[in-house]
């Protein structure tokens, strides 16, 4: 009787045992044997054991711009924007969103071109004896007094406007920099229990707006390859409809992966403790926005920073007691490691000593317009800006940045 592989055809059967242990050779020298596939790390598994924390890089960008909002001068400032940029190019990874830090700084360019515009146009409170040209005035009635469109255009004006709007533009810059620097995904993910639902609603607008110009141009490639019209009113009458069935079945699929994984379950907690978080974070969000508007503003120098840090207490106890409903458990969650904490306390110093160089030398950091002097830089303040730059040797080279050896 023949055996049983016998009826195969030749080229099914293995030729020999000596090919066997060939192609097993060659399979495993392609990926490892099972035990070394598992012990060794995968690229994407490095890479997030590697990366930094987000809220690091936000707390750090924040730090710079609160150090930002205690100096008009503008050498500080530009400083503080140098310090910025050096980081976003030497940590920024090689993502989609990570380029959104050219935007932020436009945005900061148009803030300054506007502010110089208003004043231009509309006049500054500021006297000035050095006038640079007069425009043609016009006329308004008694009730518009205070406003005035053309006239006498000041030196001393035009100064005290561009200090006044580089303090905002490095702060957008700053916040630009936090932007390219922190995975928004991942950032999402790390949010309180208390915001879970929050969370992932933002995650899902995300990744929604994406999608959707993806569909729109992989159908309209679709229909030039036909030879079909993809411009105009037809092209997006008969594009629009595919993309919103997509979008329809990317929402039931999600759907359905959030039933299926509990999305909305919740613990149950008593009554006090839900009307005691309640209470603790909305007290804590009007300290914050409180403490905010004091630090922000000359006249709450004093109370500012104590209704600020009672806010964040509060607030953070909100959010804790808050997350005892949620029960739910995060895959690979980020680590709170030893350089995120550098990396804050570099933010964190930078801002605390630029607080207290605008106590003690306040005509330092704010350089005066009447009369007209040239600005100079104060050497232990910008010596504190300098530590800023400590995310740049401390954290990780972003992945795709590192050259493979020849």
């Amino acid at each position: 009787m023949p055996p049983a592989n016998a009826a195969l055809p030749a080229d099914n059967r293995p030729a020999d045992p000596a090919g066997n242990r060939a192609a097993g050779a060659a399979r495993v020298g392609a990926g490892g044997t099972p035990s070394a596939r598992a012990s060794a790390p995968t690229p994407a598994r490095h890479q997030r054991r590697g990366a930094l924390h987000p809220g690091a890089w936000w707390l750090w960008a924040l730090a710079l711009g609160t150090a930002a909002t205690r100096t008009t001068n503008p050498l500080l400032l530009t400083l503080l924007v140098t310090v910025s940029a050096y980081v976003v190019v030497t940590r920024r990874p090689h993502a989609p969103w990570s380029r959104s830090y050219g935007a932020f700084v436009k945005l900061a360019l148009a803030v300054l071109l506007i502010r110089l515009l208003f004043t231009t146009l509309l006049g500054s409170p500021i006297p000035g004896t050095h006038t640079l040209l007069t425009l043609p005035e016009v006329p308004l009635p008694d009730w518009a007094q205070g406003i005035r469109l053309g006239g006498r255009v000041t030196a001393e004006g035009l100064t005290f406007a561009l200090y006044d709007a580089m303090k905002l533009a490095t702060l957008l810059i700053c916040v630009g920099a936090a932007n390219a620097l922190a995975n928004p995904a991942r950032l999402l993910k790390s949010l309180p229990g208390a915001l879970y639902e929050m969370g992932v609603a933002v995650v899902v607008a995300l990744t929604f707006a994406p999608n959707l110009i993806a569909d729109v141009q992989r159908l309209r490639a679709a229909r030039r390859l036909r030879g079909r019209p993809d411009r105009g009113v037809r092209g997006l009458l008969q594009v629009g409809l595919p993309v919103l069935e997509g979008a329809l079945e990317r929402s039931v699929a999600l759907a359905a992966a959030m039933d299926a994984r509990g999305y909305g379950r919740t613990a149950h907690v008593p009554a006090p403790v839900r009307r005691t978080t309640a209470a603790l974070t909305l007290g804590g969000l009007l300290g914050v926005c409180a403490g905010t508007y004091g630090l922000l503003t000359a006249a709450g120098g004093t109370y500012g920073i104590p209704v600020l840090l009672a806010g964040v207490a509060a607030a953070v106890a909100g959010l804790w007691l808050g997350g005892r409903r949620t029960v739910r458990t995060r895959y690979r969650p980020d680590r709170w490691d030893a350089r995120a904490w550098l990396v804050t306390a570099s933010g964190a110093t930078v801002a605390a000593l630029l607080f207290l160089a605008a106590a003690r030398d306040p005509a330092a950091l704010h350089p005066g317009v009447v009369p007209l002097e040239a600005p100079t830089l104060p050497l232990w303040p910008a010596a504190a800006v300098l530590v800023g730059l400590l995310p740049a040797f401390i954290t990780p080279v972003p992945e795709a940045a590192v050259k493979e050896p020849s």
